[in-house]
């Protein structure tokens, strides 16, 4: 091995041997078991190919090379010990490939050899092949009319469909359904490019189903892709260029790859599950034919083409929430029932769907309360024709509310959508007083609520006391420093995160390039959590060399400055005003926007939209009231401290707009200050994805939202990375601020009060840190006073930091976790006497899970006797303090509500302490099936445990097995396709005849229950053993294959909305 560059290869012991250490940097990794098995086989391939051609020429060299292949199968089956290795797989001395298999009795031809060689692709069905459009080799269009003629079920994939194409096809398909066999197709309305007439004809086949994206603005399928399945497994594909149109089957210039099961079967797999997955999503519509269906898609395409006449009706979409928005509905949910908060706010940047949040929201509401009085508060008369509009289509009721603002004056009070204006002059005037008592409305919502400091809506607010108020805003943060949070219970409700509303398309993609400025901000003055804003105008103003980086990376970066619409934010007027004679000079088209000259705000935006500036230069202080959608740049050229603030600045380029592929950010990065935060800037970016920011930053961010990118130069890599680890918590530096509290604070030193005085500390960080062998609040404490914990106390200082950090903060179950407090309160004395019914019910088995959380062992290996022992000898006066407030925080920061499994008739599953869609420690998951006793503990490590005593099996997934590298082909064994479908792979060597394949096909048959616990992976970002959450039973739909099978599981409630997006891998956002 002499080439240098990179690989992906096992090493053999000849190589290893051979590498030269010390003259080349050797990279390698570890074989993780997710992919052992596929890369050994791979490795094994390649050897037993070379074996094979190695037997000389000769008559009977097909006969030895079948004997090597029966001796390498007697040696594996003899290895393993599976006999029916042996006897499935010895190959016949004959030495022949079977072709076809079809019935001699009422036979599907007259003569069955020319009908074999008539359907069989000329291309076989086990090889790949590239067909790209040249004069020489086989033309798709003959390939696929034979692939058609010989699938049992058929899978199309294309962005649009020309009734040219289909002629081609007419005849095959219409004798492909008449046969009884299966044709489904799935395509779009985009650009109007579909004719009608092709899809109305694959309607009206027998055996046949369409399905149709009208909604192209969000979803703009792109994918090419005609998949053919065959009962004897030998599936085959075609993906890549042709849409179903004449010329891209024909004569087009189009690439398209033909894959096979046989050689690269993870590719057919992915294809077909994420087929079913666009299946089951509501974005795609069924098309049935008749004339409501034939309506709406001549409708979808006259206005995909511009030609739609506005006086007629639109769409008619029926109004679902997405997968975030129904995240941000159950949030609210909790704060109301498990926090008892009725103050409600929703945090999201403009353009994610707010107020249709607001309406599900009070529909929710409505449903219960259906005497309700509504009223919805805006400052302008568009917003509130659009919330009314809204709400008609999620409440189905097309009289729903009236305006109140201009002109537009209510008949009645009962459901209002009313301008802060229309109110406050009613509610002033003495002589028209509105006669409305305090409690009048029970759900008001308040729409960009930031504006609520406002004089008009604290009258407003001062007056009505609903049951319900829920603030809508994209700008929590306001820059006069007002805090609008005191009006909600000081927390926000739910947010819309960034990555989510990306995902979904109701933002536009961004790119962003950190760029070097060569400024030095080690030396300015910190305080606050801010930079010191006259030293860094010092710092920015005159600085040329700055401007020229400025300069040159526009003119590298950005396509054409003359056309670009930039928002650029500066540190201060003085900055600003510089920065825009800079870019005058070297003739950008620029204008300055502060409050020098707010009454040009509106004139100024106007000049940037119609592109006669191509730059505003704005000043944080004076942002908030710029909207100008078209923005497609934003040049960060200063500092952002206030992560809120940094996103709503972003927030301005992310609007969506017809003619926007994405928003350029250009981020100017000098060498910062350790405070400086760089690591909850990109975590908001890239979102959630289990992984340390630092390995992101390693990688090139390989999570990041569909669409976007961020890059940067190596020099501020290196400076960011740097940053990052400064940044990182550490012992010293904790200690050092435990030690310093009494000089920040007269509160007394108390965890709560802790975080609350470092609000960028959690939980998380003060149990990262260990002092010895354990860690903990109080061994922090104690180390802060130089005090040694006392030796016999080790034992159940470790305990109580094994409980902490590894049971109680990755478990959600609020009964649960009030168990544990109630303990605590009761200086763990048995039995308790403060509990509800319901965990009294529980108390025993609660209990056990508790004595697993602190020992860990089975009750005897632990030193006790008997469960109360073990429990009492947890008794500690300052731990029980300690455990007391970690268990309150961690019941504060819960955002599930928790809900009992619903019931299948199973008495070991139904008096399960296991509620739905929280997240437990595996142990506890085991205590509650009674696979963990307090004699025994359990040593379940496999994917499925049995539970033979109740007929119970418990299904463990983990989605991502490799976490370490990206795995192709076990990244998709397990996955959601839809909300109440899960497809779930079983072990390799399970087959549908075997007993445990049977116990899963004949589930309803043998009334065996199974329950399926999933979590993302095995561990999170800090390295912990990540908990399972409980999607509760399930029953079998369907297989595929063996060994492995591939089972379509159907839960017996819709899984829960916050861990759709880690579950459905293949759906999209």
């Amino acid at each position: 091995m002499s080439q240098t560059g990179i690989y992906e290869q096992l090493i053999t012991q000849l190589v290893e041997q051979n590498l030269d250490r010390d003259a080349f940097y050797v990279g390698e990794r570890t074989l993780e078991a997710g992919e052992a098995a596929t890369l050994l086989s791979r490795f094994l391939t390649r050897i037993i190919e070379i074996a094979m051609d190695s037997v000389p020429n000769g008559d009977s060299r097909i006969h030895q090379q079948i004997k090597l292949a029966n001796t390498i199968v007697q040696w594996l089956s003899q290895h393993i010990r599976d006999e029916a290795l042996i006897s499935e797989n010895l190959l016949d001395s004959q030495g022949k490939i079977l072709t076809a298999l079809f019935d001699k009795s009422n036979p599907i031809a007259a003569d069955l050899p020319k009908y074999v060689e008539s359907i069989m692709p000329i291309t076989g069905l086990s090889q790949s092949e590239l067909f790209c459009g040249s004069n020489v080799g086989i033309s798709l269009e003959t390939e696929i009319k034979r692939e058609i003629q010989s699938s049992d079920k058929i899978y199309w994939l294309v962005s649009f469909i020309k009734w040219a194409g289909i002629r081609i096809f007419k005849n095959e398909l219409e004798a492909f359904t008449r046969s009884g066999k299966q044709l489904k197709i799935i395509t779009t309305s985009y650009m109007g490019a579909t004719d009608a007439k092709a899809v109305e004809f694959l309607a009206s086949l027998p055996n046949t189903e369409v399905k149709l994206s009208y909604n192209t603005n969000r979803e703009r399928l792109h994918a090419k892709s005609y998949l053919f399945k065959r009962n004897t497994g030998f599936h085959t594909g075609y993906i890549g260029s042709s849409n179903l149109s004449h010329s891209a089957l024909t004569s087009g210039l189009e690439w398209n790859l033909k894959i096979t099961s046989q050689e690269i079967p993870h590719i057919i797999e992915k294809s077909l599950s994420t087929f079913e997955t666009y299946w089951q999503s509501p974005d795609f519509e069924h098309f049935d034919g008749k004339a409501e269906s034939k309506e709406k898609l001549h409708d979808a395409l006259q206005a995909a083409k511009g030609s739609f006449n506005n006086a007629a009706p639109s769409f008619y979409f029926d109004i679902k929430p997405h997968s975030h928005q129904l995240t941000i509905l159950e949030k609210l949910q909790v704060e109301r029932n498990l926090h008892n908060r009725y103050r409600n706010l929703v945090v999201a940047a403009t353009g994610t769907g707010k107020t249709i949040i607001s309406a599900f929201d009070f529909a929710r509401f409505y449903d219960k309360n259906p005497e309700a009085k509504f009223l919805f508060i805006a400052h302008r008369e568009e917003i509130l024709k659009q919330a009314q509009g809204a709400y008609r289509g999620v409440l189905k009721n097309s009289n729903f509310g009236e305006l109140w603002v201009g002109n537009n004056k209510p008949s009645k009070y009962h459901y209002l959508f009313a301008s802060i204006q229309s109110l406050n002059s009613q509610m002033s005037n003495p002589i028209d007083t509105l006669a409305l008592s305090e409690d009048y409305f029970d759900y008001i919502v308040i729409d960009e609520v930031h504006h609520i400091a406002a004089k008009s809506y604290r009258e407003i607010l001062k007056h009505f006391s609903p049951k319900i108020l829920l603030g809508l805003t994209a700008t929590p943060e306001r820059h006069d420093g007002t805090d609008i949070l005191s009006d909600f219970c000081h927390v926000i409700a739910a947010e819309i995160r960034l990555p989510e509303a990306i995902n979904q398309r109701h933002l536009s993609p961004f790119q962003y390039f950190a760029i070097d400025d060569d400024t030095d901000l080690t030396k300015i003055k910190w305080s606050k959590g801010r930079y010191d804003i006259a030293e860094l105008t010092n710092l920015y103003t005159y600085n040329d060399q700055r401007v020229l980086r400025i300069l040159q990376s526009l003119d590298e970066i950005v396509t054409d400055i003359a056309q670009m619409r930039a928002l650029a934010f500066c540190v201060s007027k003085e900055h600003a005003n510089f920065m825009a004679a800079k870019f005058t000079l070297k003739n950008i088209a620029c204008g300055v926007l502060t409050s020098d000259n707010s009454k040009d705000r509106e004139i100024m935006q106007q000049r940037l939209k119609s592109k006669q500036i191509n730059v505003l230069f704005v000043v944080d202080i004076f942002n908030e009231g710029v909207d100008i959608p078209e923005l497609d740049t934003l040049l960060f050229l200063r500092p952002t401290e206030s992560l809120t603030i940094f996103l709503q600045q972003l927030g301005r380029g992310l609007r969506l707009t017809d003619n926007k592929e994405c928003c350029t950010i250009l981020d100017f990065v000098g060498n910062s200050r350790p405070e400086y935060d760089f690591s909850h800037k990109f975590r908001a970016l890239v979102g959630k994805t289990n992984q340390a920011i630092a390995k992101e930053v390693k990688q090139g961010f390989p999570h990041l939202p569909l669409g976007c990118r961020i890059e940067l130069q190596e020099k501020t890599q290196t400076m960011i990375l740097k940053n990052i680890s400064q940044a990182t918590l550490n012992k010293s530096r904790l200690i050092n601020l435990i030690i310093n509290f009494p000089h920040v604070t007269h509160l007394p030193l108390t965890l709560k009060n802790f975080l609350h005085i470092n609000p960028n500390i959690t939980l998380e960080d003060i149990y990262k840190v260990k002092v010895g062998k354990f860690g903990g609040w109080q061994a922090l404490i104690a180390i802060s006073k130089n005090k040694a914990i006392d030796e016999s106390k080790q034992a159940l200082y470790a305990a109580y930091y094994r409980a902490i950090n590894n049971r109680f903060m990755i478990c959600t179950s609020i009964s649960y976790l009030r168990f544990i407090k109630a303990l605590c309160d009761n200086n763990f004395a048995l039995p308790l006497t403060n509990l509800t019914s319901d965990t009294a019910n529980s108390e025993q088995l609660f209990t056990l899970m508790c004595h697993y959380d602190f020992w860990n062992k089975a009750g005897k290996q632990a030193g006790f006797n008997s469960l109360e022992e073990s429990i009492a000898a947890l008794s500690d006066k300052n731990l029980q303090i300690e455990l007391s407030e970690v268990i309150e925080i961690l019941i504060e920061q819960l955002e599930v509500s928790e809900f009992a499994m619903p019931e299948v008739g199973n008495a070991k599953v139904d008096l399960a302490p296991l509620k739905m869609h929280v997240r437990y420690p595996k142990e506890h998951i085991l205590v509650a099936f009674g696979d963990s006793d307090f004699a025994k503990k359990s040593s379940s490590r496999e994917g499925v445990l049995d539970i033979p005593d109740s007929n119970t099996a418990l299904l463990f997934v983990t989605l991502n097995k490799n976490e370490k590298q990206f795995s192709a082909t076990t990244m998709y064994h397990d996955y959601a396709m839809s909300p109440t479908l899960f497809h779930w792979q079983t072990q390799n060597n399970t087959k549908p005849q075997s007993k445990r394949g049977l116990g899963y096909i004949k589930q309803k048959e043998n009334n065996k229950t199974f329950i399926l616990f999933v979590r993302e992976q095995a561990e999170d970002e800090n390295g912990k053993t990540m908990g399972f959450v409980n999607f509760g039973p399930v029953d079998f739909v369907k297989y595929e294959g063996s060994q492995p099978m591939n089972i379509t599981w159907k839960l017996k409630h819709p899984m829960p909305a916050y861990l759709w997006h880690e579950t459905a891998k293949l759906a999209v956002g």
